[in-house]
């Protein structure tokens, strides 16, 4: 079997998965989706996506189940049932062994959680046509991606001097993130940040957190924290491959040799960072590390 073929294979499945999350789903089916026998369909899925089908199934419609808990006024034994669990018993069980707190505790109290929100194969491989913004794959197994950030504004939190994560810590504690995480306005999660010169103030450091809000936002801005315009961009996104949490500092260290040594114009880009920050998000192993630094495309 060709890689593009395997890719698409499990593609299929991961649509076929979305798009039926909410209905029972079998190995059978997955495998139909795929084109392929079902030990060959669960063989190639677990060897891409990194875990099995039913454990990804899982893992997703609980993370989805958090989502609906957070975000609406429901009972959690509907929400069991929305999301195929046979009993209120089953889904608190399931939902306390992913998240480490029953469903009740959460919906009344909305703590920051880890989501399983999966990457999708197709995403992971590199056949960028040039000009296309298409996804492409280098030799390091990093994964590229040129995606398209809308205009939006930035709720951010600036230290003083930090240039990375852990001083930023040191200066302004490590609270941050979570209040970040409760804005339920964010377009997506939380990001750290290597601001651009054209975005930093005097006496302010370079990096720092924030997440993105959309561009007519006007809730509640945290005491001590800026609201700030973006244009609209290009991010080149890189993803590291799948690691062991304890070893991120080698993960990222990894990546960042491939964004050093990554030349963009070969597939028809420049990098841009003065269209916005340079970001990463939280080292998660499970999906790679990721980071995305802004880009602009070349005329030709």
């Amino acid at each position: 079997m060709e890689s593009w073929e395997k890719i698409l294979a499990v593609q299929h499945m991961q649509d076929y998965i979305e798009e039926h999350l909410t209905e029972p789903i079998t190995l059978l089916m997955l495998s139909k989706a795929a084109g392929y026998s079902p030990w060959h369909s669960a063989r190639i899925f677990k060897e891409l996506t990194g875990k099995a089908p039913f454990e990804y199934i899982r893992a997703l419609r609980l993370s989805w189940a958090a989502v609906k808990l957070h975000d609406q006024d429901v009972k959690i034994i509907d929400v069991a049932f929305d999301f195929v669990f046979d009993s209120h018993e089953g889904f608190t069980r399931a939902f306390s062994k992913q998240f480490g707190m029953t469903p009740k505790y959460y919906s009344k109290n909305t703590p920051p959680l880890k989501l399983f929100l999966p990457g999708h194969a197709r995403d992971y491989y590199l056949t960028l046509q040039k000009g296309d913004g298409k996804v492409s794959k280098n030799l390091n197994t990093v994964f590229v991606q040129v995606v398209d950030r809308p205009a939006r504004k930035l709720i951010l939190k600036r230290g003083m001097k930090a240039a990375h994560y852990f001083e930023y810590c040191e200066e302004v504690g490590c609270e941050v993130w979570n209040i970040l995480s409760g804005i339920k306005e964010a377009l997506y999660e939380p990001i750290g940040m290597w601001l651009p010169e054209n975005l930093k103030r005097p006496g302010t450091s370079v990096y720092a957190q924030g997440v993105e809000v959309p561009v007519n936002y006007t809730g509640k801005v945290p005491e001590g924290y800026e609201l700030m315009e973006l244009p609209p961009c290009k991010m080149m996104v890189f993803q590291g491959p799948p690691f062991d949490d304890e070893k991120f500092e080698e993960a990222i260290g990894e990546l960042w040799t491939v964004m050093k040594n990554y030349n963009p114009e070969i597939y028809g880009f420049k990098w841009a960072d003065e269209d916005g920050p340079r970001f990463q998000l939280a080292p998660m192993g499970y999906r790679g590390y990721i980071e995305a630094r802004p880009v602009r495309q070349i005329n030709v």
